[in-house]
């Protein structure tokens, strides 16, 4: 009792000097503590459904990330410099099943955090970061294949550079941690007090509109119009190619307009006037090969149909390779609006009228969201890829990989 009654008396006191014009440090803000972020209440039908639910969609991130991971350390053909990228992604997502799902679960079904402010910390701290470094590889995924696509002469000259992805992974990672975590660990600190209560675990800017509205955009308007950029203009590229009759393959300059020739041949069933002149000038070509090489000085230069026909064949080979990432990016557009769009609008929606209009069940699907976007990464980005499938093929049906791999020999 004795103990109680000191305590009691020392709270009151506290409050006192608190009221009287003394800031707390780091206690809670008197008057001000900003609503429940998330307190749905179930019965208990329901709550064992979404628990096996949400049990379910973490074990499908660990999984199919793992999967990625896997495939990447297994199979040395994956080791490409643009895939180093997919294994940054993975990583991101395959820590948001292991570490963030998992924690959440309790608290989203009772609206009780019991796990203490420490853990709480930890656990906000490692959401962000990863959210956002997951975020920030599907850019960097995207950049790539806009490389690739619209200035391929560069981008295979870095293909041995192991340097240049391996500071974009690390800088991914730093940009995310600098986004959230500063906010995160200091904001009650430089505020002087905590507006989240007992038993909650959320950010203390979680209604600051102001804080919101930047990170936002920093984390999901600026990527978004990126990687919608870099999809579009992919597919301007392949449209302007298909609108000239060539494609403009970089390592063929030389060529001449036989080759193009060659390539309408190729793309449309010849006429018979058209194969009648193919094979009028196939005639000359052997003709002129019997001449002596004094005589015809840039015999190094000229263009033979098999030249041309190996040519094209690399050439509509290109186009087809660039089709696939036009739509593969096509996806990572669609799926990442859907996923992001909805919970990034309602916190900015809740930052300006302090939690007040927006509903908890409401804010835990939008929430939820996120996180199913790091669930798909693994079915969406590796699997558009030939080589990725066989990879897949080989660790889950490995007699089948032989068989198709016996038929191909």
């Amino acid at each position: 009792m004795e103990v109680s009654s000191w305590t009691e008396l020392t709270w009151m006191l506290k409050n006192h000097n608190s009221t009287a014009g003394t800031p707390c440090m780091t206690g809670p803000c008197n008057g001000t503590l900003s609503p429940q972020p998330s307190t749905p209440q179930f019965s208990l039908g329901v709550s064992v459904l979404l628990a096996l639910l949400m049990v379910l969609l973490a074990m499908v991130t660990i999984l199919g990330n793992v999967l990625v991971i896997l495939a990447f350390i297994l199979d040395r053909n994956l080791r490409h410099r643009s895939n180093y990228f997919f294994l940054n992604l993975a990583i991101s997502d395959f820590a948001v099943g292991v570490f963030c799902m998992p924690l959440y679960i309790p608290y989203a079904l009772t609206g009780t955090w019991h796990l203490g402010k420490g853990l709480c910390k930890l656990w906000l701290l490692m959401d962000y970061l990863l959210c956002s470094a997951s975020v920030f590889n599907i850019v960097l995924i995207s950049y790539d294949r806009f490389v690739s696509v619209t200035k391929a002469v560069s981008y295979r000259a870095q293909q041995g550079m192991m340097s240049n992805p391996v500071v974009k992974m690390v800088a991914i990672w730093v940009f995310a941690f600098l986004l959230y975590s500063p906010a995160v660990l200091l904001w009650e600190y430089i505020s002087g007090c905590s507006v989240v209560g007992e038993g909650q675990c959320y950010a203390e800017f979680f209604n600051n509109w102001y804080f919101l509205l930047c990170a936002s955009t920093l984390e999901f308007f600026v990527p978004l119009i990126s990687v919608t950029y870099f999809n579009v203009s992919i597919f301007h590229n392949i449209q302007r190619r298909q609108r000239r009759g060539s494609i403009q393959y970089s390592e063929s300059p030389g060529s001449s307009s036989v080759s193009w020739r060659f390539c309408f041949l190729l793309r449309r069933g010849p006429s018979l006037s058209e194969t009648e002149d193919s094979a009028s000038s196939s005639m000359r070509m052997k003709k002129e090969s019997l001449v002596p090489e004094s005589s015809s000085p840039s015999r190094a230069n000229s263009v033979t149909p098999e030249n041309d026909f190996s040519v094209c064949a690399r050439a509509r080979s290109k186009l087809h390779h660039d089709k696939k990432i036009a739509k593969s990016l096509a996806v990572i557009v669609c799926v990442f609006a859907i996923c992001w769009a909805p919970y990034t609008l309602l916190m900015i929606i809740r930052g300006a009228c302090q939690g007040k209009c927006v509903h908890p069940i409401l804010y835990q699907i939008t929430f939820w969201l996120l996180w199913i976007n790091s669930s798909l990464n693994p079915f969406l980005y590796p699997l558009c890829h030939d080589k990725f499938r066989m990879a897949f093929m080989k660790i889950l049906c490995p007699k089948k990989f032989a068989i198709l791999r016996s038929g191909s020999c």
